[in-house]
């Protein structure tokens, strides 16, 4: 059997750069070992795969270790494919995800906009030796929600700078670690790390500004907030706080497409 596949860069207006996603379309649900390979084969932070049900989509998403709950990129790349591809005359699309609900991804001028749930963090009062030891530089604060850290860095340089020991992060399992600190050309900056999924730096990681975001809204005082992550590839994210949920804004373009033989 063969099923397609396509890989689209997201939160970024050209090719090659932004946070690469393969999504697969499929009309029925193989199983969970078939999506893993299928993953795996495909060796990017995340593919996404979706099901059409009535006028909503089932979608799930695979990193090359593991279904992971919730994915930004690759959320927008598959609305990105329904709305200029697959259903070009739809103006939103509705998601059912098996952890974090319904997610609606709309038309927003030359990018899209998605509506995900606000998951502000709390302070760490604890933060593991893996965590501190596996960044080196010391953060002024930690922060966290059920699965991801937050270290906080006085300046973006202090985020740049950071030479990650993945082999410790990778012991802070399931964990994601997120480092940030406040802009000089925008509101925040942040890079991702998720060596337990198989993922040593993720290039641009939506679903981290879903605390992110609630962070640095309620410190900086604004609702409407400008992010960047510095990877190498680097990604440009519009966020907006609208109480308990989070609207992030972005672009993508398509770079590959094909079908994967199994």
């Amino acid at each position: 059997m063969s099923i397609p596949v396509f890989h689209i860069d997201a939160f970024t207006s050209k090719p090659f750069a932004g946070n690469p996603a393969a999504v697969c379309p499929l009309e029925a649900w193989l199983d969970d070992a078939t999506l893993l390979s299928v993953a795996a084969e495909n060796n990017l932070s995340d593919t996404a795969f979706f099901v059409p049900r009535g006028d909503a989509y089932e979608l799930r998403w695979f990193s090359p270790r593991s279904e992971v709950k919730l994915c930004g990129h690759a959320t927008l790349a598959s609305a990105y494919l329904i709305l200029h591809f697959l259903a070009k005359e739809l103006d939103s699309v509705r998601f059912e995800t098996r952890f974090r609900g319904i997610l609606t991804v709309s038309r927003d001028g030359d990018g899209l906009s998605m509506d995900f749930p606000a998951l502000p963090p709390w302070k760490c009062a604890n933060p593991p030796e893996q965590l501190l030891d596996g960044l080196g530089e010391a953060p002024e604060a930690v922060m966290q929600i059920e699965d991801n850290y937050f270290a906080v860095y006085p300046q973006v340089r202090d985020v740049r700078q950071i030479r990650p020991d993945f082999r410790l992060l990778e012991k802070l399992h399931p964990a994601g670690v997120a480092v940030t600190a406040p802009g000089d050309s925008c509101d925040f900056v942040s890079r991702f790390f998720a060596p337990s999924y198989g993922v040593p730096e993720d290039p641009v990681t939506g679903s981290s500004h879903c605390s992110l975001a609630p962070y640095w809204a309620e410190r900086l005082g604004k609702v409407k907030l400008h992010a960047r992550q510095v990877s190498a590839r680097g990604g440009e994210l519009r966020c907006e706080i609208a109480g308990n949920r989070v609207i992030l804004k972005g672009q993508a373009v398509l770079t590959l497409r094909g079908e994967l033989l199994i």
